[in-house]
């Protein structure tokens, strides 16, 4: 049955008379692992991120924008079908959505069967690295009309950290007395910090971007839908010292809250936490100490500092090319991530550091300067560059335009966003609406089962301190928004 309706969602996207190419926009189209709203543009003057404030100050930030699945291969199979984790089947970094939902048409594809050419650079679906870890698993030539490039692990550059590296892949990979430069083939997770003094080309970002760069001028006049995906700031921190430079260790402020909310159910705080498990110097059971926790902080932000250069470089040959005025240009990152926030260290979580995320549309002729507050979700971004293209929607699509927030940013919009996560065998969904964020957590074989719920009120504190779920004056309220929560997404469009 559903071949039989995604072949239908195909047929439809041909139904739309074409319209001549030449007439449509271009998209860049960036994505940034594991960047939350943490930017200038988001209010957050501390971050130093000129280049996307700048970008920001052309278009419109929408700051509660939120992802359906707060891991990298369930997010972005989700914002690149338009499809809801529930739909792609996919609820972790093992899944292909293809073996789900094989017909379906990627958002890329959808520009590249009206004329577009689709090119990618980078981490876009889960794969980044041509020979290692995931190599090119989840790639979609179905998507490009040129091959997706894939770099090398190009992470530890100081005499220590190449030490520790070599050290971790032998030991992972019975490989002692290793080629002294094996190690660099490999996804290798050795120190989760570092600062060398390196340019910016030395490392995976630097490289993509030069990348990126070339392929803009070599279109020659066509339209494109370019795809580019950092790897930073996702783990390890590292970035080159110029950009840790921007910042004074000691006035980076430390997590808030920095333990979890009072009431949280223990199956809310199982996020995987790959720092401690995956990184050498993070490991052990006792919590991370405060010399540790603003290290990390640091080393995330210059990291956030790093890619917004690269950024800069490329909107600044989109700009010398004379494109800018006729390219939509659409800046996500996949999920929100702990910095130590609720204790936790990583995604997975159903809390709203995990579930927002950073979202800035720029597009020809359309606001500039403007923030929305209102809820969206990554769904919405296919049928959004469709509209903004000219180009039909398939008909298989599970979000909703936001076009119209383009121009009045402030509209009455969407009563909800939902994100779900997957700890073990319990599924938590989770329900955003203009002041609450709240929980339900299941067996995931048995949804008529409730393990748990969680209720934060948002509008007296963003940062979740206390689960008011049990409290007797919120009963009708819980009544209400688990219904809210079972009537589902359809029931909560504009």
């Amino acid at each position: 049955m559903i071949r039989l309706l995604f072949s239908f969602a195909v047929a439809m996207a041909w139904s739309t008379p074409f319209v001549a190419a030449a007439s449509r926009p271009n998209v860049l189209f960036i994505a940034l692992d594991d960047l939350r709203p943490e930017l200038g543009c988001y209010g957050q003057a501390h971050i130093v991120s000129p280049n996307i404030d700048r970008l920001a100050a052309r278009g419109v930030v929408f700051t509660r924008a939120y992802c359906q699945y707060p891991v990298c291969n369930a997010t972005r199979s989700s914002i690149m079908t338009g499809l809801r984790p529930d739909a792609t089947g996919v609820s972790d970094n093992r899944t292909k959505f293809r073996a789900v939902v094989p017909d379906v048409v990627t958002l890329p594809q959808q520009f590249k069967r009206h004329g577009y050419q689709t090119q990618a650079f980078g981490k876009i679906y889960h794969g980044l690295f041509e020979f290692t870890n995931v190599g090119r698993t989840f790639d979609d030539p179905a998507s490009w009309t040129a091959p997706h490039w894939y770099g090398s692990p190009q992470y530890y550059f100081s005499p220590r950290g190449m030490a520790v590296a070599r050290e971790v892949f032998e030991k992972k990979e019975g490989k002692s007395g290793a080629a002294s430069d094996e190690w660099k083939k490999h996804f290798v997770q050795g120190l989760a910090t570092e600062a060398p003094d390196v340019p910016d080309a030395a490392l995976y970002d630097g490289e993509l971007t030069d990348r990126a760069i070339a392929a803009l001028g070599e279109f020659k006049g066509k339209p494109f839908f370019l795809a580019v995906g950092y790897l930073k700031p996702h783990l390890p921190f590292v970035a080159p010292k110029k950009y840790w430079d921007l910042y004074d260790r000691a006035k980076i402020t430390l997590p808030r809250p920095p333990a979890a909310p009072v009431g949280a159910p223990a199956v809310a705080l199982q996020n995987g936490n790959e720092l401690r498990s995956q990184y050498i110097d993070m490991g052990g059971t006792e919590p991370l100490s405060e010399a540790q926790a603003r290290e990390l902080r640091h080393g995330y932000y210059a990291c956030v500092s790093f890619v917004d250069a690269q950024i800069g470089r490329l909107l600044a040959e989109l700009d010398r090319l004379g494109l800018r005025d006729n390219t939509i240009v659409v800046l996500w990152g996949d999920h929100g991530w702990h910095l130590g926030e609720q204790g936790l260290w990583a995604k997975l979580s159903d809390f709203e550091i995990a579930a927002r995320v950073p979202l800035i549309v720029s597009a020809p002729g359309r606001k500039a300067g403007g923030k929305s507050a209102a809820l969206v979700e990554f769904v919405d971004v296919f049928p959004s560059l469709c509209e903004l293209a000219g180009l039909p929607q398939p008909g298989h699509l599970e979000g909703t335009s936001f076009v119209r927030l383009l121009d009045a940013p402030n509209r009455p919009w969407k009563s909800a966003a939902f994100t779900q996560v997957v700890h073990g065998a319990i599924t938590g969904r989770s329900l955003r609406t203009e002041r609450y964020r709240f929980t339900r957590w299941h067996p995931t074989k048995n949804p008529g089962e409730t393990v748990a719920l969680e209720l934060y009120d948002l509008g007296s504190d963003s940062t979740e301190v206390e689960n008011l779920v049990a409290r007797p004056e919120n009963a009708a309220l819980v009544k209400d928004l688990t219904a809210r929560l079972e009537r589902g997404w359809r029931a909560a469009g504009p």
